[in-house]
């Protein structure tokens, strides 16, 4: 009975590794392959930045004058300020004083009608001139003065309607950072290569455009504006098709960003974010739940089959071929998305991306978050 169970087992650590190596092969490889434009090619196409701010006065201070000092021709930046009670509003005065492209859009805390940050976009986003919107948000500075005519560009193709950047974090010390990034590499890899194979689920409001058009065909955010989270991935998600999607991954399209510096951020931030998984297209969900499980299965089977010396040295010949493929294709990717410090610690990082991702996709099915700031 015993063997059986131990053949079962592997069996099914097997299985896990096929399906690990088919997310690895027909679609996180395909991502080596795009090419950016290296060359930029002018858009000349007017461009509305949009930023929900709430209590964002010190970041507004030092990341505004990277985004209103952008190298395009026409452009305006939408500041929502969304309730703040700090110094936001006296911020916000001083860079009207000197730019006149930046437009202050306020909204007053009111008892009886609680706003979100969906709200707030929707606010920034009628009060818009343009039909190109660019978002981003107060946290974050571009990494360099071509970020916003990099994510116009894209626009230049007459069926793009959706682009998604990327946004990745701050190298810092220590365990936390090092996992947030990785995290945040992993994310982008997989939203990123499902977008050019014509399945786009996600992108992140860090960095993320489209049309008005889109935005008002689609009634906005209406059909999941009572979910808290998801202003970025569920409306990608629910209105992104092969034909009305680009990628954009060329360096100086980046928007950074700093990490949380301790856990307990870091985990009230991740436990809004896995709880708008649930509304995703059917295949999606099935898509991400697939890799999740195989991922931890994969590992923990691996663990079992050396600690009780059941094939093991043909369990560490799949894990080591695996890794090794991962390694292969991953270091150009991490290269290319700004994080390939990260390589070297990829087996143990790995490892606990996918602890992390079904720990946290089984807190998000029980957990409901009220409010974003």
């Amino acid at each position: 009975m015993e063997t059986y169970i131990q053949e079962a087992l592997f069996i099914l650590f097997q299985l896990a590794f096929i399906v690990q190596l088919y997310f690895l092969v027909n679609n996180q490889s395909r991502l080596t392959e795009y090419k950016p434009m290296e060359q930029l090619q002018p858009a000349g196409i007017p461009v509305s930045v949009i930023i929900s701010a709430r209590n964002e006065a010190r970041n507004l201070s030092e990341n505004l004058p990277a985004i209103l000092n952008q190298n395009y021709p026409d452009f305006e930046v939408v500041v929502v300020n969304d309730c703040s009670y700090d110094k936001s509003d006296l911020v916000l005065e001083e860079f009207e004083k000197s730019y006149s492209r930046l437009k202050v859009v306020t909204i007053t805390e009111h008892v009886r009608f609680k706003t979100g940050k969906k709200f707030a976009l929707t606010l920034g986003i009628k009060a818009a001139k343009n039909e190109h919107l660019l978002f981003t948000d107060a946290d974050c500075a571009p990494a360099s003065a071509d970020w916003i005519a990099r994510m116009a560009a894209n626009f230049t193709n007459p069926d793009a309607q959706l682009v998604l950047g990327y946004s990745p974090y701050i190298k810092a010390k220590g365990f936390l950072n090092a996992f947030i990034r990785f995290e945040t590499l992993k994310t982008a890899i997989n939203y990123l290569s499902s977008a050019i194979n014509g399945d786009a689920y996600m992108g992140i409001g860090r960095n993320l455009a489209y049309t008005k058009t889109l935005f008002f065909g689609a009634k906005g955010f209406a059909a999941h504006m009572h979910v808290l989270s998801g202003d970025d991935d569920l409306f990608v998600n629910q209105n992104a098709t092969p034909d009305n999607t680009v990628i954009e991954i060329h360096e100086d399209s980046f928007v950074y960003t700093d990490a949380k510096d301790s856990w307990s951020a870091w985990f009230r931030q991740k436990k809004r974010h896995f709880g708008v998984g649930k509304i995703y297209k059917a295949r999606h969900k099935r898509m991400l739940s697939l890799d999740a499980l195989s991922g931890f299965l994969f590992y923990i089977l691996l663990t079992l089959c050396l600690v009780f010396n059941f094939e093991p040295l043909l369990a560490a010949g799949l894990f080591m071929f695996r890794l090794i493929f991962q390694v292969i294709v991953y270091n150009k990717l991490f290269k290319r998305l700004s994080g390939r410090d990260l390589i070297w610690y990829l087996p143990f990082l790995d490892m606990i991306y996918y602890l992390y991702l079904n720990t946290f996709g089984l807190i998000g099915t029980f957990i409901k978050t009220t409010k974003w700031k």
